[in-house]
C-alpha cells in the first residue's frame, strides 16, 4: 500500500538498457521542473544500501558508475532478487518514503513488478517513460556487454513490454532530445 504522507501529483517510470541515459533524462526532466517540484527516486538507492549494509560495502562507492560497484554488481542483483522474491514491493516502498516533492521520477523502473507496485499504488498518477538508445550510442558511453548482467531480469525485465506512455529516444541528437523533453515538461506541467 502507499504512503499517505506525500502523496505525489505524477509518478514517471523512467526504463531503458544500461547506458541509454535514463539517469541523463531524469536529470534534465529535474533541471528543467525544479528541485522542489521534482525528485528523482532511485530504486537501485536503497537496494544497494541495504546490500552494503548487510556485506561490509561503501555504499557511496555503490551509487557512482564505478568499477567499486561493477565488481559487485552481478552479486547485487542477484541477492536483490532474492530480497523481491520475498516481497516485490520492498524497494518500492522504501524508495518513496519521506518525499514530498509533487512530481516523481523514479530512474531505474527495471522490472513489470515494479511497474505493478506504482499503478497499485497510485493508479492513474503512473506514467511509464522507456528511454531508448542503439548500442552504437550505449557502447560510445562505456557499455560493454556483460554476461550474467546484461541478460539478467534487471537490464531484460521490460524489454518485451508494450505501451509505454512516452517513448524517449536517446541516440545523440540534441535538438531531437530537447524536443522530447520539452514536450514531456508540458505534459508534467498540466498534472499540476
Amino acid at each position: 500500500m502507499a504512503p499517505q504522507a506525500g502523496a505525489p501529483r505524477l509518478v514517471l517510470l523512467l526504463s531503458g538498457k544500461r547506458k541509454s541515459g535514463k539517469d541523463f533524462v531524469a536529470e534534465a526532466l529535474r533541471s528543467r521542473l525544479g528541485a522542489d517540484v521534482c525528485a528523482v527516486l532511485r530504486l537501485s538507492g536503497p537496494l544497494k544500501e541495504q546490500y552494503a549494509r548487510e556485506h561490509g560495502l561503501d555504499f557511496e562507492r555503490l551509487l557512482d558508475a564505478s568499477t567499486y560497484k561493477e565488481a559487485y554488481r552481478r552479486d547485487m542483483i542477484r541477492w536483490g532478487e532474492e530480497k523481491r522474491q520475498a516481497d516485490p514491493g520492498f524497494f518500492c516502498r522504501k524508495v518513496v518514503e519521506g518525499i514530498s516533492q509533487p512530481v516523481w521520477l523514479v530512474s531505474d523502473t527495471r522490472r513489470v513488478s515494479d511497474i505493478q507496485w506504482f499503478r497499485e499504488a497510485y493508479g492513474a498518477l503512473t506514467r511509464t517513460v522507456r528511454v531508448v538508445a542503439p548500442e552504437q550510442s550505449r557502447r560510445q558511453r562505456g557499455w560493454v556487454f556483460t554476461p550474467g548482467v546484461d541478460d539478467a531480469e534487471s537490464e531484460c525485465g521490460l524489454d518485451d513490454l508494450e505501451g509505454f506512455d512516452w517513448v524517449v529516444e536517446n541516440h545523440g541528437d540534441a535538438g531531437h532530445l530537447e524536443e522530447q523533453l520539452q514536450s514531456l515538461v508540458a505534459f508534467v506541467r498540466s498534472r499540476l
